[in-house]
């Protein structure tokens, strides 16, 4: 490479460092378990990656990690391994499909304050090596209201709340969305219905869970879209693939590719607020300031 090659790289880098390329940073959540938030995360990362966008997927259901699970991948390291200094998180990732990169949860780490400050900073560090190279980081959360949850969930700048038509679902996302609002001052909310049997239903859904929460709480709900319910999509599981890639041409996954299309619309944060390493040193002082973390 040329001197003049070198300079310009540099200056580049620097540029980056200064004023860093704001990332897409969404949580995918839900409360109740089984409401298909994995499945979501996995096939809007592969459907976001069609459309050219460096999408990074964080598997952070630290207690039962299973999105490499779900995408066929083996993964020998995981967060953990990062955050103990062990490897950089380059090392951890694994590639998945149309190039989008995963990172494994860390199976085991129910807690952020398990976290010594050391890891604190290994992990603010971790993100800070790849923040130039993603333009969107989709964060698959756990199942239930824990302080994880939350705390990711706060670090996001979009809630993406995962529903589907029966009661518990209904309750439990009523739960985090109440939790996330009053204790930590989130007014906005996107909805995602789920599994639904026809467009109408996922709207109806929608509208049921508007009536509990403009009775009770100060929050808007952003209608994002529904998923039918495709038995394409259990056979693309079974068979560890993401529908979008095993059956593009199913209605479920012409779902997930309209749905990263609006969701690729949405405000981009300007400035610092949407830097990548931003996001994790947010997590990290939300998880300090919860305590019981």
């Amino acid at each position: 490479m040329h001197m003049s090659e070198q300079i310009e790289d540099q200056a580049t880098g620097l540029r980056r460092m200064i004023n860093p390329e704001p990332v897409r940073v969404i949580a995918v959540t839900g409360g109740k378990g089984g409401v298909g938030k994995t499945s979501i995360s996995a096939n809007l990362g592969v459907a976001f990656a069609e459309l050219g966008r460096r999408v990074m997927l964080l598997d952070a259901d630290l207690g039962l990690a299973n999105l490499d699970v779900i995408l066929g991948l083996h993964a020998e390291r995981n967060l953990s391994h990062v955050m103990q200094g062990e490897c950089t998180l380059e090392d951890v990732m694994v590639t998945g499909p149309k190039g989008m990169r995963v990172v494994p949860g860390a199976s085991g780490i129910q807690h952020m304050a398990e976290m010594t400050p050391a890891e604190n900073a290994g992990l603010i560090h971790a993100f800070s090596e790849v923040a130039n190279d993603v333009d969107v980081l989709l964060i698959d959360t756990a199942a239930g209201i824990s302080d994880l949850v939350i705390s990711f969930s706060r670090a996001a700048q979009e809630q993406i709340v995962v529903v589907c038509d029966e009661p518990a679902s209904i309750t439990d996302a009523y739960a985090i969305i109440k939790l996330l609002n009053r204790e930590h001052g989130i007014s906005r909310f996107r909805i995602l219905a789920n599994m639904v049997k026809s467009v109408q239903e996922g709207r109806d859904l929608y509208n049921k869970m508007c009536r509990v929460t403009d009775q009770y709480l100060d929050v808007m709900l952003n209608y994002m879209g529904s998923i039918p319910y495709d038995e394409q999509l259990r056979k693309a599981v079974r068979s560890q693939k993401p529908v979008v890639e095993a059956y593009p041409r199913s209605r479920v996954s012409q779902a997930f590719k309209n749905l990263a299309k609006k969701a690729d619309n949405w405000p981009v944060p300007s400035g610092v607020s949407g830097d990548l390493q931003f996001f994790v040193e947010r997590l990290i002082q939300f998880s300090s300031q919860y305590g019981e973390i």
